[in-house]
């Protein structure tokens, strides 16, 4: 029988001590992977990237220089990162009181603590990033951020929901174009029509959600509508925005832009039927992708 001799105990309890480090770090690093992926789901990122995405291309369209580009993409992502994580800590009472499994705060994944601290982060990081576009522009750009922590705060439970999106979708085109020698104001069609796109995307966005909504109090302008209506505005204020593009600016109506206002009223036709499902706001998304296509080349320099 092997004797146990004082120092084989002591590297029995070694090995047993260095185990049970490496397991509190794998435990650690683990939950620190959770935490993370729950803060990436928690800020929204779909709308979050294609805001993004949709501005940075707006401004090489617009005449940006890469760096000034990278600029106003920087200063949107970290607007809508502070917007996306502030909505998903303002709703969480009421995703807790709807069951919302799918919200990374109601699963457990990150806690509201962490949220809080992120929106908070994001929000200052906005303003350096804005005001670097220079001082009207980045005044603009915070008023569109403004607009949308309003939303998550307050004015998603009044008839001017739909107010805070097409003030802020409106004024994106301004802090891109504010940016440039000589801050030009971008022409009324292209407020006009961003305008129309972030009013038709609040409308679709909560048509999933209008009955948990009107269970716990929030009451915005499509939840007094009902489910039908609010479709059918939406889907009219997403082919307006596509019209004002089509036909705003000067000159011919290209042969892209008539099949663009073809093809968006017949997929809004089609996506509105079932009003219920995501799939009306990933076509808004999908119709605002087209249209910036067709911005990027009527601004083109």
């Amino acid at each position: 029988m092997p004797v146990r001799t004082p120092q084989t105990a002591e590297s029995a309890r070694s090995a047993r001590g260095g185990a049970a480090a490496r397991v509190a770090r794998v435990g650690c690093a683990g939950r620190a992977g959770r935490a993370l992926g729950g803060l990436a789901a928690a800020c929204h990122p779909l709308p979050a990237a294609a805001v993004t995405l949709f501005a940075a291309v707006l401004a090489v369209a617009a005449g940006h220089s890469p760096a000034g580009a990278a600029l106003v993409a920087g200063a949107v992502a970290a607007g809508q990162l502070s917007v996306g994580w502030c909505n998903d800590r303002a709703d969480l009472r009421r995703d807790l009181a709807t069951g919302r499994r799918d919200k990374p705060l109601v699963a457990g994944r990150v806690s509201a603590a962490a949220v809080a601290r992120a929106a908070g982060t994001a929000l200052l990081l906005c303003v350096p990033l804005s005001l670097a576009a220079g001082p009207l522009a980045g005044a603009v750009h915070l008023a569109c951020v403004a607009a949308a922590w309003g939303y998550n705060l307050r004015l998603k439970r009044t008839v001017l929901s739909w107010a805070p999106y097409a003030l802020a979708f409106g004024l994106l085109p301004a802090f891109v174009t504010l940016g440039l020698p000589g801050a030009p104001w971008p022409p009324p069609w292209l407020m006009a029509a961003a305008a129309l796109l972030g009013a038709g995307a609040h409308f679709a966005n909560v048509l999933p959600d209008i009955d948990d909504d009107l269970a716990t109090g929030v009451v915005g302008l499509p939840q007094r509508l009902g489910a039908g209506r609010s479709a059918a505005l939406a889907g009219l204020l997403v082919l307006g925005s596509t019209a004002a593009l089509v036909g705003g600016p000067p000159g011919r109506v290209t042969a892209y832009g008539w099949a663009l206002l073809g093809a968006t009223a017949a997929a809004l036709l089609l996506a509105f039927r079932r009003p219920a499902r995501r799939l009306p706001f990933l076509t808004v998304l999908a119709v605002a992708g087209a249209d910036v296509i067709l911005l990027a080349a009527r601004l083109r320099p």
